[in-house]
Formats: structure tokens, C-alpha cells, sequence
């Protein structure tokens, strides 16, 4: 008999009854979107990875409070982007956006040619550029949503809005972040 891996919800239930395992096992699995959302919102390495970790801490102490049958990342996101704003009002920082996750893996695991590498990171370079032209909260939304590819709902979970206003701040974004790349030019 061949058993299956157990789902994100009988981890949390185990969790939430003392199960350190099962607790690792959702760490394990959430560990990157959590440090790239605090990153997203914290825009600095070590601060981000403080607040992943102690968005885990309090996570872990608030499972009892956790509603069951909820999504627990969402959930989980949001403790984190809380934690990541409060470490970057308390140090002030307005760090360069350097988003660790920009960095992507060629498709179908083919080398890209210097001259498309070159390209992407030029593309790259502008894109972040401009976003850090943008407001804060036009760059949380846009991150969220497009560099973390959250969904709506994990996006207005994570910066604890309603869906309503990540569609409606999402699209006025977008087109702040069109017109900051038309500056940019041909």
C-alpha cells in the first residue's frame, strides 16, 4: 500500500494539535513565497528574512486561532507582509528594489543565448526601475500579484484588503507602471 502525502490542511490540524513535524512541513513549503513576500514589502534581504521567520513564530503560536477549512497561506502571507511593514517603518529604510525573485530559469532547462540573456536582464533592469518609481502600495499589489503570482484573493489577503480593492488598485497600477515605461522610451 502506497500512502499518500498528506494534504496542507491535515498538516495544519496536525500542527495545531502539537505535531512540531507537521508544523516543519508547512514551513518547508511556504518558506520561499514567505521570505519573497516580506522581501516584496520589507525591500532588504536580512530584514525580510527576519520577518519570514517571525511570521512563522507567530503563525505557529496563533494556530489555535487559525480557522479550520481556511486556506492556511493566505493566512500565513499576511502575518508575514505585517511583519515585514512593521520592520521597515521601525528602520526607515528605502532600500533599491532588488527583488530576489526576478531571477528566472530559462524554460524547458535550455541555456538562453547571451544575446536573449542580455535582453531579459535589460528588460528586467527597466521593469524594476519603473516600479520603483511607483508608490508603495502600487508596488505591493503589482509585486504580489505578478512577481509572486498570487491570486487575487492571496493578494488581498497578504496586504489585508478586499479582493474589490486589489482588482481596482491592480489596475490603476497598471497603467501608472505603462506610463513610468513609456518615459523609458523605444
Amino acid at each position: 500500500m502506497v500512502s499518500r502525502p498528506p494534504t496542507e490542511e491535515e498538516l495544519v490540524e496536525r500542527a495545531r494539535r502539537g505535531d512540531g513535524a507537521a508544523f516543519a512541513a508547512l514551513v518547508r513549503d511556504h518558506q520561499e513565497i514567505a521570505f519573497r513576500t516580506a522581501y516584496l514589502i520589507a525591500r532588504n534581504t536580512a530584514d525580510a528574512e527576519d520577518a519570514a521567520q517571525d511570521g512563522f513564530v507567530k503563525a505557529h503560536r496563533a494556530l489555535r486561532r487559525f480557522r479550520r477549512g481556511a486556506p492556511f497561506r493566505p493566512w500565513l502571507l499576511q502575518i508575514v507582509a505585517n511583519e515585514a511593514r512593521n520592520r521597515r517603518r521601525s528602520a526607515g529604510r528605502r532600500e533599491a528594489l532588488a527583488l530576489r525573485a526576478a531571477t528566472e530559469a530559462p524554460s524547458g532547462g535550455a541555456a538562453p543565448s547571451p544575446e536573449g540573456a542580455l535582453l531579459a536582464d535589460e528588460r528586467r533592469a527597466t521593469l524594476l526601475v519603473a516600479l520603483e518609481r511607483l508608490r508603495e502600495e502600487d508596488r505591493e499589489v503589482l509585486g504580489c500579484r505578478f512577481l509572486l503570482d498570487l491570486s487575487e484573493d492571496e493578494t488581498a489577503a497578504a496586504l489585508g484588503l478586499r479582493r474589490g480593492t486589489v482588482k481596482s488598485r491592480t489596475s490603476r497600477a497598471l497603467e501608472r507602471l505603462r506610463a513610468e515605461l513609456g518615459k523609458e522610451g523605444p
